[in-house]
């Protein structure tokens, strides 16, 4: 967009009213007390109103106003006006009617000269002429409007925004990272279907198909009031997504709009949108419009260009120059490796005929040396075997010798514990047949016959398979066997008395 010539602006003519203010006051003041007693009907009261306004106000002055809405039915236009003070708080406000006679002319000289239409939120001067209704109130009527004006309060805008971020240290921020080395990963930011991005995104699906650099695309609106926040909300959506698929920030940015009215890119002068362009951690690329065309994103980004066809052709220009270098480093590295190679053979075939005369010489004094070792080794050699023969038959003789000295001792000794043995032998056997006497006869002396003729009886079980030998036995109504010598009975137990001290007795370990 082309900044505006704030020369062209007209100066606002000041008329006067029909008559000033004082003057009404005081016939108002002479004619009150005849009216304070008189009772007029509303409509006879505003048509008064509408008279002295018609009377006082019955000529065209420039007023400075913004356009809160603008709405338009049968060809005549319908404003709501307003003042704003530095704060932003609406000072003044009223209606105003363009009429379908005039509207046509004023809006197409006010589209030719500012290359955009008429829209709300405009600063505009306009000729207006005050009129009143009894049904519809207060309102002006619009008789012309002074384009220059608006173009020169864009332009004052565009000025304000480039001091503010030249203050704050936004403006060349992002121009100062440092261009991306390998452009692998590039977000770009765009409106969906528009004539830009599709020039740009043939190029890029060219460029993609090759495998040298990844297009991620996100869509935002690029007209109208809430262009720039919609803009803002992508730039930060994309870089969140793909944070969090790749771990790391893309190597670019890119924003992009085709060319169109100066009033449709005028909605990318935007402070805040500026603002995050200029903050963005990595080089935003812009191509926004045609070569007439200019936003402040392109004075706050890393590179500005012309069109979006401009960026792809830039991006693949970057690409080419880096594999033409990366071509150049190879057949650099190439020669010097070649270079390196060649020093190389040169040193080891150098090397390797001084190692062969070297080697030749010491393999000569190891070949003299070795006949000379051998020799020796062959002497002493010879000489430890004649040694070796005389001490192994001087040790063998030696081995005779105690082994049969050994071997008679071995019998004597073998002899003598025979004979230890034996008699040890014939002692226990003497001892053992005593033992087994004596056993046998207390065998015999405590054989059952034995025991019951003397007047002992044996308790069984009442089945006669287990022999009751304790009180601990014994339970009363229990049935047992009497065993006698001549016989058996069968008996009841009536009660049992367990003496303690006794089971203790028997209990006791031994």
């Amino acid at each position: 967009m082309r900044k505006p010539n704030l020369s062209n602006i007209k100066q606002a003519k000041v008329l006067a009213p029909a008559k000033d203010l004082a003057t009404l006051e005081a016939e108002l003041a002479e004619q009150e007390d005849h009216l304070e007693d008189t009772v007029l009907r509303l409509s006879d009261y505003l048509s008064a109103v509408e008279m002295v306004i018609k009377q006082t106000f019955d000529h065209r002055v420039w007023v400075k106003a913004e356009i809160r809405n603008l709405s338009s039915k049968g060809g005549h236009y319908y404003f709501e006006l307003a003042e704003k003070d530095d704060d932003g708080k609406v000072v003044a406000s009223c209606r105003g009617n363009l009429w379908r006679f005039k509207a046509a002319r004023v809006l197409a000289k006010f589209e030719r000269a500012t290359g955009m239409p008429l829209e709300r939120d405009l600063t505009v001067l306009l000729k207006v002429s005050a009129g009143f209704h009894a049904q519809y109130g207060f309102s002006i009527t619009i008789e012309d409007i002074d384009p220059s004006y608006t173009l020169g309060d864009l332009a004052r805008q565009y000025a304000e925004m480039v001091d503010r971020l030249t203050g704050e240290g936004l403006l060349h921020l992002n121009q100062q990272l440092p261009a991306p080395f390998d452009i692998e990963h590039v977000l770009v930011i765009a409106p969906e279907k528009a004539a830009g991005l599709g020039d740009f995104q043939a190029d890029a699906d060219r460029l993609a198909s090759t495998g040298a650099c990844q297009f991620h695309y996100h869509n935002a609106t690029f007209q109208g009031n809430h262009a720039p926040a919609e803009i803002r909300q992508a730039i930060v959506s994309a870089q969140q997504q793909f944070y969090d698929t790749y771990q790391r920030l893309p190597d670019l940015l890119v924003i992009i709009r085709g060319g169109g009215a100066v009033g449709d890119l005028a909605y990318l002068n935007d402070y805040e949108l500026a603002a995050l362009v200029a903050e963005q951690p990595i080089p935003v690329w812009v191509g926004i419009g045609h070569e007439r065309d200019k936003v402040i994103l392109d004075e706050v980004a890393h590179t500005s260009f012309d069109t979006p066809s401009k960026v792809i052709a830039a991006i693949h220009s970057h690409l080419a120059q880096l594999v033409t270098q990366t071509l150049q480093y190879q057949a650099q590295i190439k020669q010097a490796a070649q270079r390196q190679l060649n020093t190389a053979e040169q040193q080891t075939a150098r090397q390797l005929s001084q190692i062969q005369s070297q080697t030749i010489g010491q393999l000569t004094a190891l070949r003299k040396d070795s006949d000379y070792a051998w020799r020796s080794i062959q002497q002493s050699a010879q000489r430890q075997v004649k040694q070796a023969v005389r001490l192994t038959a001087e040790r063998y003789t030696q081995t005779q010798t105690l082994a049969h000295q050994q071997l008679a001792k071995a019998a004597t000794n073998s002899r003598n514990h025979q004979e230890s043995i034996m008699q040890n032998a014939q002692q226990q056997i003497v001892q053992a047949q005593r033992d087994s006497e004596h056993l046998r006869d207390i065998v015999l002396l405590h054989r059952p016959s034995r025991v019951l003729n003397q007047g002992y009886t044996m308790l069984t079980d009442a089945k006669n398979k287990q022999t009751l030998t304790s009180s601990t036995q014994l339970y009363p109504e229990q049935t047992v066997n009497i065993i006698l010598k001549d016989g058996n009975a069968k008996a009841q137990i009536i009660d049992v008395n367990i003496d303690k001290a006794a089971t203790e007795t028997l209990d006791a370990p031994t």
